[in-house]
């Protein structure tokens, strides 16, 4: 079994965690938690209020890191990025959604690595680390064992392409199907690139 850890924060964005989650909950080897740095009710931008468990120091095989509003409090609070180098160094593979990886640009784990973002915030994050190499046409990206994916419908299909690559394509295929979702299956073609 392997374990999914999802690292929320206040203003989350709701499609960013959902989406990809929906996706993974569909391949019953992969279990999912919901975390955070304290614990408890964390509020996502749109609102409601999900329940967390407290982070702690024991392995796990993915972390998911989406975006959302909070991200631009969070790139500058210490204490959370702390928090989340550890759980990197904890994980095998890191999903980024959206400007989750502004989040990911404030660690070491991007530098000399190439990613992407949402389109509409791609400025603000390609600003906060130089030493990625940001890519502005890509509806997700894969370096070594990080994957960033363009803006929140785009955790989808990179969550997809992820079970292409570490299950198999005609998995991806059918959770597509039974979630009745269109699967834009080419990492780089980015109808929302900056131009």
């Amino acid at each position: 079994m392997k374990k999914c850890k999802v690292l929320l924060f206040d203003d989350f964005e709701t499609l960013d965690v959902f989406g990809p989650v929906e996706v993974l909950a569909h391949v019953q080897d992969i279990e999912i938690e919901l975390s955070s740095v304290s614990g408890g009710l964390i509020k996502a931008y749109q609102g409601y209020e999900v329940k967390t468990t407290k982070l702690d120091s024991s392995p796990f095989d993915i972390l998911l890191l989406p975006g959302g509003q909070g991200t631009r409090q969070m790139v500058n609070h210490k204490p959370f990025l702390e928090a989340l180098e550890k759980q990197i160094e904890l994980s095998e593979i890191v999903l980024s959604i959206c400007t989750g990886a502004a989040l990911l640009a404030k660690t070491r784990y991007l530098d000399g690595k190439a990613a992407t973002t949402n389109k509409m915030a791609f400025k603000w994050v390609e600003s906060l680390n130089s030493k990625v190499i940001w890519r502005p046409k890509a509806r997700w990206v894969v370096a070594d064992s990080i994957y960033t994916s363009s803006g929140v419908s785009a955790g989808i299909d990179m969550a997809l392409g992820f079970i292409a690559d570490h299950y198999d394509y005609a998995t991806a295929k059918e959770i597509a199907k039974s979630i009745e979702y269109i699967w834009h299956e080419d990492a780089g073609q980015d109808f929302f690139a900056v131009e």
